[in-house]
């Protein structure tokens, strides 16, 4: 289904008053306010391709209809929410879920949709039909060696499928780990995995990055190879400049300083970027923002503080990318609902006065402090973010346009009822 112009022109049309006096009664109190509404009409969020579709449990998983059948009706979907938001303008792949059949036409499909294509992730946390070696127990770090080369030899050909069609990163997450005392030797399973990971690395083209992630458990119960922060920064300094952590804000356990993690990565330049979803008790890949919105505002004090104080471009040198499973939300409707959540947070974190928190923690001023963000925090920056959005060509309310123009029910029509995604 493609979203035409005049329908976003109308819609806007009919909602245009009242946005111009909220968004006049915010911009009269911000100084830079130009800078700001550029920075947010740059900020890009990568969609995944497995997000597309309702997601499930271990218990069950119930269709809502008109799911993206293939790869193209991957990328149509995320055209459509890019025309919604101007700010969905990227695909994250995972192979073997989507494999291009014709590298030249997904990428003509994508560019159609002014899409393109950033990290490429990996899967050895399944077996797949005609695989020789089972992951059960795991893949790079496994105790036999041809299963360990057959995970190696897998990230190596996500590499090229990435290659060809113009993505730069790629990211790995193994659900390598045990579930009982005595099952693995950590020190063997972290030398195993290292010596994989070496192999994975000295493959990567020259301007490539590789992202390690990490999370403290599931599937595994007792312990996770690479199961916080830590080993995931130890992996990447011994490997090299290539190799950073990937923080996922689900994968850690609970009550975690998240926000202090991003920083000391961010000041060691091993921060590659994020998978956000949100959490009330472990990974529970929730809409952003609906648990601990606050959270993710002191994230992004974190990130804008840092990036600034390195002469970063917010922008384009990390990875953004959300990764959640919409298990009784329409999945188009619940994507919205996180870029926006994700743009919120980061137009309040562009509103915090950064020289007067210095000053505050200068002079051990927690009073102080608490007020500067929290004033940030407490700003209704939606007409911000929503005339950033205006101004690239989308639409001032995406969820209400969609809800307006049907187009879950006129995906269904095009797809049947009962489609189901590939990969979930």
């Amino acid at each position: 289904m493609n979203i035409e112009k005049f329908h976003i022109s109308d819609f806007n049309d009919a909602r245009k008053q009242a946005h111009d006096r909220n968004f006049q009664h915010i911009s009269e109190k911000i100084n830079h306010l130009n800078e700001v509404l550029e920075k947010l009409e740059e900020f890009q969020v990568a969609i995944p391709s497995w997000a597309l579709g309702t997601g499930g449990t271990r218990f069950g998983r119930f269709s809502g209809g008109g799911e993206p059948r293939n790869l193209e009706e991957k990328i149509t979907d995320i055209g459509l929410l890019h025309a919604l938001n101007r700010s969905s303008g990227a695909v994250s792949l995972h192979i073997p879920w989507d494999i291009p059949e014709n590298t030249s036409n997904i990428k003509a499909l994508a560019a159609q949709y002014d899409i393109r294509f950033d990290a490429v992730n990996s899967n050895t946390f399944q077996d797949q039909p005609g695989q020789e070696y089972s992951y059960k127990f795991g893949s790079l770090h496994h105790t036999d060696k041809g299963v360990r080369q057959q995970a190696v030899e897998h990230n190596i050909e996500v590499i090229k499928y990435g290659v060809e069609l113009g993505s730069n990163a790629l990211s790995l997450w193994l659900a390598d780990g045990s579930c009982f005392p005595g099952q693995l030797n950590f020190r063997g399973a972290f030398k195993r995995t290292y010596e994989s990971l070496q192999e994975i690395y000295a493959a990567l083209p020259e301007d490539w990055k590789l992202y390690i992630e990490y999370k403290a458990f599931e599937p595994n119960f007792y312990s996770t190879t690479i199961g916080d922060w830590g080993q995931s920064l130890l992996f990447a300094n011994k490997l090299g400049p290539k190799a950073q952590t990937l923080v996922d804000l689900g994968h850690h356990l609970p009550n975690a300083n998240i926000e202090q993690i991003v920083a000391l990565l961010l000041m060691e330049g091993k921060l590659a970027g994020f998978h956000f979803n949100d959490s009330k008790y472990g990974d529970d890949d929730l809409t952003v923002g609906s648990i601990n919105p606050y959270q993710l505002f002191l994230i992004f004090n974190e990130l804008v503080e840092g990036m600034d104080a390195r002469g970063m471009h917010h922008a384009s040198d990390l990875g953004w990318m959300i990764d959640a499973s919409h298990n009784v939300k329409d999945p188009l409707e619940d994507l919205l609902q996180s870029v926006e959540a994700i743009k919120i947070a980061y137009a309040q974190a562009l509103l915090v006065d950064t020289k007067a928190l210095q000053a505050a923690q200068q002079n051990n001023d927690a009073v102080a402090a608490q007020e500067i963000l929290q004033q940030a925090y407490r700003t209704d920056v939606r007409p911000l973010v929503a005339q950033a959005r205006l101004n690239a060509g989308g639409v001032l309310d995406p969820v209400a346009f969609y809800r307006q123009h049907k187009v879950r029910e006129n995906l269904i029509k095009e797809r049947g009822l009962k489609t189901v995604a590939t990969g979930l």
